[in-house]
């Protein structure tokens, strides 16, 4: 597909843009910050440096080139949870978030997830991953290879577990 625009003023200048149209975003933003309510009462906080939209693609998606940043608030507006990650794709169709690189999660209750991958099915309400994960706890730290949990991250199965455990009395 070609495109072509004319761009007004003392010279009439032509841009060619070559390319198929699922492969061009329809939407580009730059210093994204989205504000989520439930009945009226802020919960999520999501902030981006690009945001690029591909509602033409075969598998709609919205990409995030640069990283994203989300945090979850309790009802004092305390951040009681975020997420990171160096790039992430949501797939809108199918609901589902592909985070990517560096992935670190802080839970509620103040476990830190840490991970190269992870997907998040909203539909499910799942969060799971097939590479190594680090989960970071007062009292040990675990490692696995596979993880599948609950959105909120407060039920999780560790796939291939290994850590350091403090051993009791």
């Amino acid at each position: 597909m070609l495109f072509s625009f004319t761009v007004c003023g003392d010279k009439n200048e032509s841009i060619r843009i070559e390319g198929e149209r699922h492969e061009l975003p329809s939407l580009r933003g730059y210093d994204i910050l989205s504000v989520i309510s439930d009945s009226g009462i802020t919960r999520y906080r999501v902030t981006a440096a690009e945001m690029l939209v591909y509602d033409k693609a075969p598998d709609p998606y919205w990409f995030f080139p640069k990283g994203i940043y989300l945090e979850r608030f309790d009802e004092n507006y305390n951040i009681d949870a975020n997420l990171v990650a160096d790039t992430a794709k949501h797939f809108e169709q199918r609901a589902v978030w592909q985070l990517n690189g560096n992935v670190k999660i802080v839970n509620m209750e103040g476990e830190i997830f840490e991970t190269d991958e992870l997907f998040w099915d909203q539909r499910e309400e799942r969060v799971y991953t097939e590479q190594s994960m680090k989960i970071t706890q007062p009292s040990r730290i675990i490692f696995g290879d596979g993880f599948e949990s609950n959105q909120t991250m407060t039920k999780y199965e560790i796939k291939q577990p290994r850590g350091v455990f403090q051993m009791g009395d």
